[in-house]
Formats: structure tokens, sequence, C-alpha cells
């Protein structure tokens, strides 16, 4: 019975928002779900959803619980003012065809947020822009270019207003954007890397993993970079002796491959 009415819950919950919770694990999702129901004196998922549906505040604060972890939009944007101001306009005078990689890419938002950025030098056109993440409901929920207000708090006025469609409490990606990112799901510690890179995002991602696999993960982004191209790291993972992957710092948390 339970299991149905959670079950239920996922479907109502979709034809609402166009949200699929089923993409999401569902042993954590319905582990948050029911501690947020229970929280609010629910007894089961059908009167929490028709509770949802009556009360504005329950259900921005559904959405705000079940997107939880999610990145955001231009997180720590003046890192993306770095990256628009100063490393793209390098890296253009080689190439306006920029090869681009955002690894461990989440739910779209880094990606989507590269691809905004180049639009707006009139980079995007002729740029490749790839997404991995090892992750398949969050790759799913990354094609459906679906999110909350609160992932987009740090996205610019001008791009939100051009970008995003407004529907209900939730905003959708407009196609041009959407289709300028290719997803793929992609095991960094696992799988091979492709090679020839001007940009690599990897960011909030190398602090989960061990010493050892930090090492190995460098060195096989510094090969996945052309020397001049640049790795974007997260604000909590300066390199170390980044030489030894050939790597020099170029602006905080931006490291670019030493020419040979």
């Amino acid at each position: 019975m339970e299991d149905r009415d959670f079950m239920q819950f996922v479907a109502q919950v979709k034809r609402k928002t166009g949200i699929d919770l089923s993409l999401y694990k569902e042993a954590q999702m319905k582990r948050r779900l029911t501690s947020l129901r229970n929280k609010r004196g629910f007894s089961s998922f059908a009167a929490y959803f028709e509770a949802i549906c009556q009360d504005q505040s329950l259900f921005a604060e559904f959405l705000d619980r079940m997107t939880i972890n999610v990145s955001e939009f231009f997180r720590n944007r003046g890192r993306w003012e770095v990256l628009e101001q100063k490393i793209l306009l390098r890296l253009s005078y080689t190439s306006r065809k920029l090869k681009c990689w955002s690894a461990a890419c989440s739910t779209g938002e880094e990606p989507y947020t590269l691809a905004l950025i180049l639009k707006r030098k009139n980079l995007l056109t002729g740029s490749t822009i790839l997404a991995t993440d090892i992750d398949e409901g969050a790759l799913a929920r990354a094609k459906q270019a679906l999110y909350t207000a609160r992932s987009l708090q740090e996205c610019p006025p001008d791009l939100l207003r051009l970008y995003f469609v407004q529907e209900g409490e939730l905003y959708r990606l407009s196609p041009e954007i959407k289709q300028a990112v290719t997803f793929r799901k992609h095991n960094l510690l696992a799988d091979p890397f492709d090679t020839g890179y001007d940009l690599i995002i990897c960011r909030n991602v190398m602090i989960y993993f061990t010493e050892q696999a930090k090492q190995e993960l460098y060195h096989k982004f510094s090969r996945a970079l052309r020397p001049g191209g640049v790795l974007f790291v997260g604000s909590t993972e300066q390199i170390f002796q980044p030489q030894q992957y050939q790597l020099e710092p170029e602006d905080t948390f931006f490291y670019r491959k030493m020419e040979t």
C-alpha cells in the first residue's frame, strides 16, 4: 500500500510539473520526501499531494527538498565572469570553434551555463559541448532542462529573460541552448578520455576522491587538453604543484596546459 501510494504520487507530480521523480534514486528520494511529508503532518502521499496543490509554500518547499544537492547556474558567479572575460577571450584567438567538456555535469546547470556564455560571446555556433556524468538519472534530468527558481538565482537577468520560459513554479531552457549540449554517461575513474579539448570544466567533484585518484585524474585531464587548453576546477579544489601535471595557473581555479 505504501509503495503504491508513493508511485501514485510520482505519477501525479509528473503530470503537474513535468518532473519525473522515477529518474531519481528511489530509496533516497522516498526517504527524503517521506521525512518532509511526516514533518508537515500528512500520513499519506495522496494527502500530501492534495496539500501541495493548494498551498504554494508547501509546493515550493517540496521542489526545494527534492532538488537538494543539485547544482546551480553560474555557481560562484565571479569565476564564470573570469571565464567569459579572460579565458574564452584568449582561447578564441586560436579558434572560434571550441571543443569543451563538462565532466561530472550532474543535472546540467554547468554545461548549460557554458552554452549561455558561449552564445553571448558569439562562440556557440561551431563549438561543441560534451557533458558527462556517471548518474543516468542526473543525465535524464539534465536533458529535461527544467529548473527551479533557486537553481537560477545567480543567472544574469538578461539571459534568464532571453533563454528561459516560466512554466508555473519552474523554468524551461530554450531549445537553442538545450540542443547545444550533448549528454553522455561516463565514469571518470574507469572510462577513457577524448583529447584535444580547449576547455574542461570539472568542479566540486574531486573533493569526493582519494589523493591517489585525484592525481590520476589530473594527469588524465592534462592529457585530454590541447596545449594552451584550460581546466576549470571548483573553489575548494586548488591544485598543488600543478607543474607535475604539465599545468600552470592562469587565474584562480583555472589551469592552463603548458606548451611542450
